[in-house]
């Protein structure tokens, strides 16, 4: 199997590897990390999104922050890359946040977006509103 262990696709901030931590302990997941991807769909066209694995697969750029091992795979990190994912936790609730150079839109959930090849071919009209909650 070949990975690559590189370069640094995505960033995992001090406080998003804390949350990863507690969740795979609370889950038993040892020797588990999070992949973090894209996926058609969306209101913006493009998704991220996250689960926990226990290997990698071929062609992943695999990631190690504060001893929380990230995956990436070739296809998303194309979109991923220079990306920041941040846990927020807030009165209004908690949750991930993806912080993407790459996005040239955002929907308003935070969890769709389009990317500058999209907006090129269909003419930079935006998607439509949030189907997404």
């Amino acid at each position: 199997m070949s990975t690559m262990e590189i370069e640094q696709v995505v960033n995992l901030t001090p406080a998003a590897a804390l949350r990863v931590k507690n969740l795979l302990n609370e889950k038993g997941l040892t020797g588990y990390g999070l992949r973090v991807f894209v996926g058609g769909g969306g209101c913006g066209g493009l998704q991220y999104g996250m689960a926990f694995e226990n290997e990698a697969q071929e062609g992943d750029f695999v990631m190690n922050f504060d001893g929380v091992k990230v995956l990436v795979d070739s296809m998303s990190s194309q979109y991923l890359m220079g990306a920041s994912v941040d846990y927020v936790d807030s009165i209004m609730g908690g949750g991930f946040k993806i912080d993407n150079p790459n996005a040239v839109s955002t929907c308003g959930c935070g969890h769709s977006f389009r990317s500058s090849d999209q907006a090129a071919a269909d003419g930079g009209s935006s998607g439509g509103a949030c189907g997404c909650h």
